[in-house]
């Protein structure tokens, strides 16, 4: 059964609330960039990306919030900010959508206060974006390491900081590289609070062993009905990252794909080129438009084909 979290929303995109599991992934372009920047967007939301988020290290960053809305009016934007709460003021100024922050790291209790004061009036929503390598030293030391324990500590710590200010319309991202250790503090914080959860496996690795610790991270937390919204990270085009979120939720029956194809892994028994032929297939398949949803079967022998034909 899924988790029923609170629901917030970016830009008209549902998080939480039993809507449809949203995927996100991040620009590797200059912010200041602004032509590059929205190529990148462009293909990214070609893909099928719900959610785009960007860095920005200074204030005068935000202004390619602007040229970003015009062209992309309904797409939801993240600005990801770090320590300065002058550019989370800025961002929100300049229209964004939600930012992502760490409360802890942006100064003190009166700047925690403006950015919450600014985020509630404007409809933002913050995500809390807490990392195994960014723990704070006093969490730290109390844990020893960047435990499972020590990761949902620093993820309440950082909402009661909102909370403190009457804000809550939070989601949480806690990630780490370390696979079981990003399942276990998610499946903590889970238990412990109603707050949407943005699921990742951070510092993955390049295309092909990101995908594997992201399908067990995220495919294990998603298959005990926790997560509202992710994100695989690869060391790539973050095009692949889109790509890659929507076959691991299609492979979970979590999306509505309009084709789904299962093949057979060859052996003797195949009497026909059935790689080759899959291949073939998996190139033309964004070209093919059912009116409706079907499973297609490539198999290869007789003794599975029929039955998965049929």
């Amino acid at each position: 059964m899924r988790r029923l979290s609170k629901e917030v929303r970016a830009n008209g995109v549902s998080i939480g609330g039993g809507s449809r599991i949203t995927i996100q992934s991040m620009l590797n372009t200059d912010t200041a960039d602004i032509k590059a920047s929205k190529e990148q967007i462009k293909r990214l939301v070609d893909a099928g990306c719900d959610i785009v988020r960007f860095t920005v290290i200074k204030p005068e960053d935000a202004r390619s919030i602007y040229e970003f809305k015009k062209e992309f009016p309904y797409t939801p934007f993240v600005a990801d900010i770090h320590f300065d709460y002058k550019t989370a003021l800025a961002c929100i100024d300049a229209g964004i959508d939600k930012i992502r922050i760490n409360p802890g790291n942006i100064g003190d209790e009166d700047r925690v206060k403006a950015v919450a004061a600014a985020a509630k009036l404007k409809s933002v929503p913050i995500r809390i974006g807490v990392n195994g390598g960014s723990l704070e030293k006093q969490i730290l030391g109390k844990y020893g390491a960047p435990t499972a324990e020590a990761l949902a500590e620093s993820a309440f710590y950082h909402a009661s900081l909102l909370e403190k200010f009457d804000f809550d319309d939070i989601v949480i991202s806690v990630k780490s590289s370390d696979v079981k250790t990003m399942i276990e503090a998610n499946r903590l914080i889970a238990q412990r609070c109603e707050y949407p959860l943005h699921l990742g496996v951070t510092e993955a690795g390049t295309k092909r062993m990101g995908l594997y610790k992201s399908a067990v991270g995220i495919g294990s937390l998603l298959c005990d009905g926790i997560g509202d919204t992710v994100r695989i990270s690869l060391t790539d085009d973050p095009v692949e990252e889109v790509r890659a979120a929507k076959d691991l939720l299609d492979s979970l029956g979590l999306s509505s794909p309009l084709i789904t194809v299962v093949s057979c892994p060859t052996c003797g028994r195949t009497q026909i080129d059935l790689i080759k032929l899959c291949a073939e297939f998996d190139s033309i398949i964004k070209e093919l438009h059912p009116s409706r949803p079907i499973k297609v079967a490539l198999m290869g022998c007789a003794v599975n084909g029929p039955g998965e034909a049929a």
